[in-house]
């Protein structure tokens, strides 16, 4: 059976975010399942594209995620970020 998942390393990272933002590198790598170095590319993307913002609390970067951005693709650009986590999240 071939490996693959509905959702992409981006997503699952907005989601790991969504529920710790502040979360070091190695949290949301592991809880992905991809390397530290993937986290930061990923989170890098998500950043330029103004999905998520850091900030800097001390030693430590703390995340912000703007709800209110739509989803990229032409499909799904009537829903928000927001929307994707409230459906697939369990934040309560």
């Amino acid at each position: 059976m071939a490996h693959w998942t509905f959702l992409t390393h981006h997503a699952h990272v907005l989601l790991e975010v969504a529920r710790n933002p502040d979360a070091t590198i190695e949290q949301l790598a592991a809880a992905v399942g991809v390397s530290a170095r993937s986290a930061v590319t990923i989170l890098n993307d998500l950043d330029a594209t103004g999905y998520v913002e850091r900030e800097r609390r001390g030693r430590r970067n703390h995340y912000v995620l703007h709800r209110d951005r739509p989803l990229r693709h032409p499909s799904n650009a009537t829903h928000t970020v927001g929307e994707l986590i409230d459906a697939l999240s369990d934040l309560g």
